[in-house]
């Protein structure tokens, strides 16, 4: 099945702009979290926070997207396999960010499935074979989330889906290259542990960003936001499912 012949019903208005999409490369970023904006607990628990609408919400994504984006420590707390599973699609092409090569080298994003993988990092010790390493010690700035990007789209990725963690998202934010962003809140309130967002600071509200933002109530209680980073506020709108 084509990937973008994926079936999307009933979220087929969430999903419409990353089909129909102009921009190249276009960005989306996705965070799932808790009432009180936390994404974990202290001790880096997340992975059932947001339930299965949040999963498959997710999975949705990755399977419209033609590469999925984490940073190590995602890999480190979660170790994702970064697939599509829950739903039709395709699995995309999976690139992790270890500058140093943090990532044990039986992680199950390295798993040989069918699916490229890519590693940006300085290390080139142990990679399995089949894995495409990016960067050497001498370009120190092809971690900047535009050389990232730009190492990409010259693969042939255009649509990228930013999954995590929460530092990868901010920076990536703060480049202003993010499109889209979802945010997904579930009904759970943590009082402590890993913020969602760590972006830099800014003195005055008018300072703030403003997106247009959509709102889709899931089946389980989860509260979605999408968010469009090129588009400022004037009203939001509610979809209720």
């Amino acid at each position: 099945m084509n990937r973008r012949e994926v079936p999307i019903d009933p979220l087929s208005a969430l999903y419409e702009p990353i089909l129909r999409h102009e921009r190249s490369p276009f960005v989306i970023a996705q965070l799932g979290q808790s009432l009180d904006g936390r994404i974990a607990t202290p001790t880096g628990k997340s992975r059932d926070i947001n339930g299965c609408s949040g999963l498959d919400h997710l999975h949705r994504l990755r399977a419209l997207v033609d590469v999925v984006v984490v940073g190590v420590g995602t890999v480190l707390a979660d170790d994702p396999q970064l697939t599509t599973r829950r739903v039709p699609g395709r699995s995309p092409v999976r690139a992790v960010i270890d500058r140093t090569g943090r990532s044990p080298r039986d992680s199950k994003w390295l798993q040989a499935d069918g699916c490229h993988r890519i590693v940006f990092s300085e290390n080139a010790v142990g990679w399995p074979e089949e894995v495409e390493r990016i960067g050497t010690q001498d370009d120190p700035d092809l971690f900047e989330p535009t050389r990232l990007l730009a190492a990409l789209t010259a693969r042939g990725h255009h649509t990228i889906l930013v999954e995590g963690g929460a530092s990868t998202i901010s920076r990536f934010i703060d480049a202003g290259l993010v499109d889209r962003l979802h945010v997904c809140l579930a009904p759970i309130i943590l009082g402590s542990g890993r913020p969602g967002l760590d972006l830099r600071p800014i003195d005055e509200l008018d300072d703030a960003l403003r997106p247009r933002a959509h709102v889709y109530l899931l089946d389980d209680g989860n509260i979605l936001y999408d968010c469009d980073l090129r588009s400022a506020a004037r009203g939001g709108t509610h979809v209720g499912l």
